[in-house]
């Protein structure tokens, strides 16, 4: 009688712990039967959560020297002909294609004012074409920008699937052209 007592309770209590388990969302193998995957966070069906961020900057390099033109597109997106200086930028996207772009400063490197009404956000992707790889651009439409190159752009887009290695740029508001993308020149390089 004791022994079957025995053997009640503790199977009493290894049920009650894979309930509690199982409540959590885990299972003894450790899979991930019951939930999904997505931007690098584990999640329970049904459940809300926040868009993964692929992508957060706190500056841009401005086109300039053989940026310049066609010769050295980046992902087949041209620069200006002409060279842009950039005072400050900072943006993020999401996985659900929530792009932010602000800009100040985003002028001419000889001083003259941007002559553009607006500008336009560009993401390009690399991503899978059945067994190649290729990239994929989506841009935003024209967001509003001043003569001193202020501008934030703030838009959806559809990105590719998947979106490996993610560039944003600035484009003209008139022309497909980069004033502005991901990316960094140090003063002191730019000194020497």
């Amino acid at each position: 009688m004791r022994r079957m007592l025995v053997l009640t309770l503790a199977l009493a209590s290894i049920v009650s712990m894979a309930a509690w388990a199982d409540s959590r969302g885990e299972n003894s193998q450790g899979s991930d039967e019951g939930r999904h995957h997505e931007g690098g966070k584990h999640h329970e069906r049904g459940k809300h959560h926040e868009p993964g961020k692929i992508l957060a900057f706190q500056t841009m390099y401005a086109v300039d020297g053989p940026f310049l033109g066609e010769a050295n597109a980046i992902r087949d997106v041209v620069g200006d002909e002409a060279a842009w200086v950039l005072r400050s930028a900072r943006g993020s996207l999401d996985t659900t294609g929530h792009l932010r772009i602000q800009v100040r400063g985003l002028i001419f490197a000889d001083g003259s004012p941007n002559d553009e009404d607006t500008f336009r956000g560009l993401v390009s992707c690399l991503t899978e074409n059945g067994p190649t790889v290729e990239p994929a651009s989506v841009t935003t439409q024209g967001f509003p920008a001043t003569p001193t190159g202020d501008s934030v752009i703030d838009a959806h887009v559809e990105l590719p699937n998947p979106c490996v290695a993610p560039i944003v740029f600035v484009l003209a508001g008139s022309e497909d052209k980069w004033f502005a993308v991901t990316g960094f020149e140090s003063e002191e390089e730019e000194a020497n």
